[in-house]
């Protein structure tokens, strides 16, 4: 069984005082199987952002179901979503979503203080993380003090730290340079093959080019996969461009 099932998935929104009715997605099925990199990519507009809310059980589906290891996202009690959330999903986003006020160690800790854990299990879930991501040193500093790429690596600490089933990761190279982006890809890819399972949403084809798989998302549907087999980084990134090219030009689904 897979990790992730999404199957038939439409929403559609109504606008104010019930206008238009805008279909951001149509009928997007896919799976994820357990320890997967996979990425997800399309046009602003294509509805990827949509489906990622709709994955993080931030919104929920007109239609459709979304299950993780078995169970229906649309079946947990709105009170336990918040706990479903932090106890399955870890989440990296573009802009960090650090606490200046907290430092780096509490700003990893936060999602276990919210769960009750015991600082004895905080810290000892932290030590092997933090130095897997070059973090050790940065623990007592505050977000304000480190750079760009110290704060994503903070962030994937603060996701993983949790022990999540599944990360998601929206745009995570966003707003680092070109540097700090080699150093998050290749840290994704060291943390892929430990076994974690990664879902990345993105408009980079550099960062794509490095997951086992690319999903391309096109009005609201699924219009294309690639699996990368054995070719390499840079194979993988010529043939995400060229799909692009097509879903950009108005191509037929291959």
């Amino acid at each position: 069984m897979s990790m992730l099932e999404v199957n038939g998935i439409r929403k559609i929104y109504t606008t104010r005082f019930g206008g238009n009715r805008v279909e951001a997605l149509k009928n997007v099925s896919f799976s994820v199987e357990k320890g997967e990199y996979a990425a997800i990519m399309g046009e602003s507009g294509s509805g990827k952002t949509t489906l990622l809310n709709i994955l993080a059980a931030l919104d929920k589906p007109t239609a459709g179901t979304v299950k993780l290891d078995g169970m229906d996202l649309s079946h947990i009690h709105e009170s336990q979503i918040a706990r479903f959330r932090r106890d399955n999903l870890g989440f990296v986003f573009q802009e960090f979503n650090l606490l200046d006020t907290f430092s780096v160690e509490d700003n990893i800790y936060l999602p276990l203080v919210l769960a009750g854990r015991r600082y004895e299990e905080m810290n000892r879930r932290l030590t092997p993380i933090a130095d897997q991501l070059g973090l050790t040193q940065l623990l007592k500093k505050y977000p304000y003090e480190i750079s760009g790429g110290q704060k994503q690596r903070a962030a994937i600490a603060r996701a993983l730290i949790t022990e999540p089933r599944l990360i998601l990761a929206d745009e995570p190279t966003g707003a680092l340079d070109s540097r700090a982006t080699d150093e998050l890809l290749q840290l994704f890819h060291e943390i892929n093959l430990t076994g974690q399972t990664i879902l990345m949403v993105t408009h980079s084809v550099k960062a794509a080019s490095h997951a086992g798989r690319v999903l391309f998302i096109r009005d609201g549907e699924v219009f294309h996969q690639l699996y990368r087999g054995d070719r390499t980084d840079e194979e993988m990134y010529q043939m995400i461009s060229d799909t692009l090219t097509i879903l950009t030009t108005g191509g037929e689904r291959r």
